[in-house]
C-alpha cells in the first residue's frame, strides 16, 4: 500500500512525540541515579566541571586530583584551565601560543621553584655515564665493546675468516 507524504509526516510526528515522552522518563531516572551518586560520594559542582573556566568535566576532575596526574606539579598554565607538567610532548594549546609569539616563561606557574632544585640535582646525577671498555679492535682503528649489535667492520672481518680472538685487544 502506497503512503502519501502527509501520512508519513503524521507518523513521524507521532513517533517523535512518543520518543520525547520516553526520553523524558529515562532522563528522570538518570537524574535520580546521578543525584544518589553525588550524595553518596559528596561530589562538588567544581569536581563535576561546573564553574571551572574553559574546561570539561573530566579535565577539571583530573586537574584537581594529583593521583590521576601522577603526582607531578603543573609547571605551565594558560589561565584557561589548560596545564602541562613539562613532561612529554608539548600540548597543542602551548605549541599554538608559542607559534603566535609568546614565550614559555609566559605560561610558567609558581610551582616550578619548588620542583626545580630536585630535578636539577637528578639531571646532574644522571649525566654521569660509565665509559664502555673496548674489547675488540681491528688494524684500521675501529673498535667494539662487545655490547650491542656487531658493527659492519666486525661482521666483514668475521666473514673474511678472522675470529673474535684475533680481534681481541
Amino acid at each position: 500500500m502506497t503512503q502519501t507524504y502527509a501520512q508519513i509526516q503524521k507518523k513521524i510526528a507521532a513517533l517523535q512525540k512518543s520518543a520525547d515522552a520516553l526520553r523524558e522518563r529515562e532522563v528522570v531516572g538518570v537524574v535520580a541515579r546521578i543525584k544518589t551518586a553525588i550524595e553518596h560520594y559528596g561530589l562538588t559542582a567544581q569536581q563535576l566541571g561546573f564553574g571551572a573556566p574553559g574546561g570539561t568535566a573530566n579535565a577539571s576532575i583530573n586537574r584537581g586530583n594529583k593521583a590521576v596526574r601522577g603526582g607531578r606539579a603543573e609547571k605551565f598554565s594558560d589561565g584557561n584551565g589548560n596545564t602541562w607538567g613539562g613532561m612529554g610532548k608539548r600540548p597543542y594549546w602551548l605549541r599554538d601560543a608559542l607559534a603566535a609569539g609568546k614565550s614559555l616563561e609566559d605560561f610558567r606557574t609558581g610551582t616550578v621553584a619548588d620542583v626545580a632544585p630536585k630535578s636539577a640535582a637528578k639531571k646532574a646525577k644522571s649525566k654521569k655515564r660509565r665509559r664502555s671498555t673496548v674489547i675488540y679492535r681491528d688494524g684500521a682503528g675501529n673498535s667494539w665493546s662487545g655490547r650491542g649489535p656487531q658493527p659492519r667492520w666486525l661482521k666483514d672481518a668475521l666473514a673474511g675468516g678472522k675470529t673474535l680472538g684475533d680481534l681481541k685487544g
